[in-house]
């Protein structure tokens, strides 16, 4: 097919229609009439070229997504986290600074740990405690705990007036809340060593 060589294994069976399918391990398969011609058969893979292609590249991207997370989901080594401590020394006073002014506080200390149980906490004076692994999350799940710990300055609970206050700032909240939900275990997992 064109310059780029896809092996396509072509399977005959009594069914009435042709289809092609793309498996997990990647195999090409075209399932045919028995009655059909060859040069339909090939008429049929030339026409359906360009649907092959993109979803060829659709099912390697997801694949490498797969192997990836499967990379990321190994235990992290000392060292490893003293660099996400030191990543989220750099990052985190950053994301603070922007969002105070919109909060309407000031903060005191920020320190950052690696915590087991917690990702982010708020003292009566206003010091502030991130978790490091917060930097193997999305940016807009980092500043969503951000702005949730610099809105307990305000409110020290999880009251409506809390919730309304973090919803003025972050109007999309929730999806950040939701991939901490789904996805942080997986974080802390990796924390525990034996």
């Amino acid at each position: 097919m064109n310059d780029r060589k896809i092996n396509i294994e072509i399977i005959r069976s009594s069914r009435r229609t042709i289809a092609m399918e793309i498996t997990r391990d990647l195999r090409v398969l075209v399932r045919a009439p028995f009655r059909m011609p060859d040069s339909d058969v090939q008429r049929f893979i030339k026409d359906k070229s360009s649907w092959l292609y993109k979803h060829l590249e659709l099912a390697k991207k997801k694949i490498e997504m797969y192997e990836q997370q499967e990379k990321t989901a190994a235990k992290l080594t000392r060292e490893e986290i003293s660099q996400l401590a030191d990543k989220a020394l750099r990052v985190i006073p950053e994301r603070a600074a922007f969002y105070a002014p919109a909060v309407g506080v000031k903060f005191g200390k920020i320190t950052i740990r690696n915590q087991k149980t917690r990702w982010g906490s708020c003292s009566s004076k206003g010091n502030l405690n991130f978790n490091c692994l917060l930097m193997l999350a999305p940016p807009e799940v980092i500043d969503y705990v951000v702005v949730h710990e610099l809105c307990h300055i305000k409110e020290l609970n999880h009251s409506a007036r809390f919730w309304s206050e973090v919803e003025r700032v972050l109007p999309d909240y929730k999806e950040p809340k939701e991939w901490l939900k789904k996805n942080g275990n997986g974080l802390i997992q990796r924390m525990r060593q034996k």
